[in-house]
């Protein structure tokens, strides 16, 4: 596959700064609201989190600014419904027909 392993300097986040920003949103948007039991309650949460923080918005360079799941445009003019993601930390909101 042409991976290779690149080495990056201790304590310098700014060579991983990918890694370091999604560890960043992880904890704030995630763990600093929940008290984390166990590891398999961890693993539970980010499982619920990680797919909402990955579908759920643009990402620029990948897509042509377009979301990853390929939602359709919707007319304006629709019912909004909330949906409770990852147990009510967040919110996904969808137009659905009146």
């Amino acid at each position: 596959m042409g991976i290779t392993e690149v080495l990056s300097a201790p304590h310098s986040p700014w060579q991983r700064a990918y890694v370091e920003r999604l560890i960043g949103s992880i904890r704030r948007e995630c763990l600093d609201h929940v008290i984390v039991i166990n590891h398999a309650h961890l693993r539970r949460i980010l499982r619920s989190y990680i797919p909402t923080t990955i579908g759920a918005g643009p990402i620029s360079g990948w897509t042509d600014k377009d979301a990853l799941d390929g939602r359709p445009v919707c007319p304006p003019f629709r019912r909004i419904v909330v949906t409770p993601e990852v147990g009510g930390l967040h919110h996904r909101y969808e137009r659905r027909a009146a």
